[in-house]
């Protein structure tokens, strides 16, 4: 069987399907493309030509796009059909106030449990943003900014938590796209992950929580274009029309 690849930076917990059925890898596939913005925002969903490229009947594919409008990623508007979600800069707020209270906890269980392991974990993480933040990818800055606030929530061992990140995480990404001024990072990785991690190092909860909320106020600044002083990187949009490999149905 076909299996899925998840794209640099996308959330690992969106990939951890139990018994993946045929509903399933729609799923991931859709989540994926829109992550990457394969599917733009706002975009129509086409039935006939992704069940078409997947190899899969309209009856799963719709069943999967019920999945991601049952999570805020797909619109349906009657008489319209099926678009990708659009968060505007009116909503992006209350984005980051869900993620910070998800990411709080992650830090607490994290400190109480004295878990020197996941704080090395985001240690090298955090190494891999520097790095990549040096060039000039805002896709891949993304994708590494991305993947260091998911590890934090996963090192917690919370698979509620990991679950609800996964899409607090892709909207973030549609965030992104929504912006007025188009996809764009940081083109510096902000001072505030470095407080975040000394905080970790000497378990100061109040600290850790103080890092991150100044962190997301600065991204909240950025995206809804309150902050035009912090340099960025942008990346253009993607004219190329979205494609999709062929699945191959699960055996019963």
């Amino acid at each position: 069987m076909a299996q899925s690849t998840r794209p640099p930076g996308a959330p690992a917990s969106v990939l951890r399907v139990p018994r993946t059925s045929t509903v399933d890898l729609i799923a991931i596939e859709l989540r994926n493309a829109i992550f990457s913005g394969a599917l733009a925002v706002g975009s129509q969903i086409g039935e006939v030509e992704i069940s078409s490229q997947l190899g899969v009947s309209r009856s799963p594919l719709r069943e999967a796009t019920q999945r991601l409008v049952q999570e805020g990623l797909l619109i349906a508007t009657p008489g319209r059909g099926l678009r990708v979600s659009k968060i505007g800069p009116e909503h992006v707020k209350d984005l980051y106030v869900a993620r910070l209270a998800v990411e709080s906890e992650a830090l607490r269980i994290i400190i109480r449990r004295d878990d020197a392991e996941a704080i090395t974990l985001l240690d090298t993480q955090f190494a891999t943003l520097v790095t990549v933040s040096e060039g000039t990818d805002a896709r891949a800055i993304g994708n590494e900014d991305i993947a260091f606030h998911q590890t934090l929530v996963d090192a917690a061992g919370s698979r509620r938590l990991s679950h609800y990140m996964s899409t607090l995480i892709i909207e973030t990404r549609i965030a992104s796209f929504s912006a007025p001024d188009g996809y764009a990072v940081r083109r510096s990785v902000s001072p505030t992950y470095r407080d975040l991690l000394d905080a970790l190092h000497e378990r100061n909860v109040d600290a850790a929580v103080a890092a991150l909320s100044v962190q997301f106020d600065d991204a909240v600044s950025r995206l809804i274009g309150d902050d035009a002083e912090v340099e960025t990187v942008e990346t253009p949009p993607d004219d190329v029309p979205p494609s999709f490999e062929p699945i191959d149905a699960p055996r019963p």
